[in-house]
């Protein structure tokens, strides 16, 4: 399969079955295949543990809403892991993986959860997590063409879920990309679900893939459960962008296994059968029957990694949650470079409040 052609069929590009057996050539995994996929299988376990750890402190009281990552994994893990230092990132909530492998610290990301801005590295070259639907693919076209127009060999990465294609800044966002040929990929996460509203109410096209086709994009329709698939069509995609072959539109088909976020209850919209005959395609259990099969990981092995996953991010949780919360008027640095004439009267009459409240106290 080749980033050149446009497949706008319903037959998704899967290499690895729901039974973790090999349906197709195993993609390039550099000098170390297996090492490779032994990490490919510690990120999503990662991700995973990442999740059930966030919505537990929410339902403790010491986090705020969070979207659960149950069953996203191998999308949000194999469309970063191809991405060099320099290429950009712009996602929504459900790609804390994502993040992670691109080098954002955990304690950051846990730190933002309790509801405070953090100071993202810079060097990861990630934008902060996007809760506005659909704005950061237009965020991520703009990072592309201002690298084409600076000559930097970097590309830039957009990620949505289903919702945000029926918005107007993730058609705008294809049109900018296919008409300037911007070194872009968009990724859009179809987990068949907008919250409560289900896909076939969002678009009357055959996929979103095929939205691709209008704004002149290569698009694929890719299993979004696969990790081996995302992998290697999002290499394929990345490589002709940076190349300066253009954009390219890639939707993976996967399912949010649970609540949409943890302010919700799906019980009230979604039949329980779906949702168990989505489980039957979990993307970590099908990496491991790989990974278990040609035996380059053990049960004693697997075990041992969750354990020290969990150690590692109840670390990370006891860090972020022993960090003192941001200043009130400190949301007025993120705003750009400098401030406007009005902003920074804002943020005295703010400071200003603030001191007379201290007043009254004392």
């Amino acid at each position: 399969m080749t980033t050149q052609q446009i497949d706008t069929s319903l037959v998704p590009y899967q290499l690895l079955n729901e039974e973790g057996q090999l349906v197709g050539p195993m993609p390039d995994l550099g000098p170390s295949p297996s090492e490779t996929l032994l990490g490919f299988y510690r990120a999503m376990s990662q991700a995973r543990i990442f999740s059930n750890k966030i919505i537990a402190l929410q339902r403790q009281g010491r986090a705020t809403t969070f979207g659960s990552l149950l069953g996203q994994e191998a999308t949000a893990v194999g469309l970063a892991v191809p991405l060099q230092p320099q290429d950009w990132l712009a996602t929504s909530y459900r790609e804390i993986a994502s993040h992670i492998v691109k080098g954002v610290p955990l304690t950051t990301l846990i730190y933002s959860f309790r509801g405070f801005t953090p100071s993202y590295p810079r060097e990861t070259h990630c934008l902060p997590i996007q809760i506005v639907i659909g704005t950061q693919m237009l965020h991520a076209v703009g990072l592309a063409m201002g690298a084409k127009l600076s000559g930097d060999p970097a590309v830039a990465v957009g990620v949505c879920g289903d919702g945000a294609t029926s918005e107007g800044d993730f058609n705008e966002a294809l049109n900018f990309a296919g008409v300037f040929q911007a070194p872009v990929v968009l990724v859009v996460q179809n987990n068949g679900w907008a919250i409560s509203v289900p896909r076939h109410r969002q678009s009357a096209a055959p996929s979103f893939a095929a939205r691709g086709l209008g704004f002149g994009i290569p698009s694929h329709l890719v299993d979004g459960n696969d990790i081996l698939a995302v992998y290697d069509v999002m290499r394929q995609a990345v490589e002709r962008a940076r190349s300066g072959a253009g954009p390219t539109l890639i939707e993976t088909l996967t399912y949010r296994i649970g609540a949409h976020t943890t302010a919700d209850d799906p019980t009230r919209y979604r039949d329980a059968q779906e949702v168990a005959s989505w489980q039957g395609k979990d993307p970590i259990t099908r990496l491991r029957r790989l990974l278990f099969s040609q035996e380059i990981l053990t049960e004693a092995q697997d075990q041992e990694m969750q354990r020290e996953l969990e150690d590692e991010i109840n670390q990370a949780a006891s860090e972020a949650l022993a960090m003192p919360p941001n200043a009130p008027e400190a949301f007025f640095d993120w705003m750009g470079e400098g401030l406007s004439p009005r902003l920074q009267a804002q943020r005295e009459d703010l400071l200003h409040y603030m001191r007379q409240r201290q007043d009254g106290r004392e």
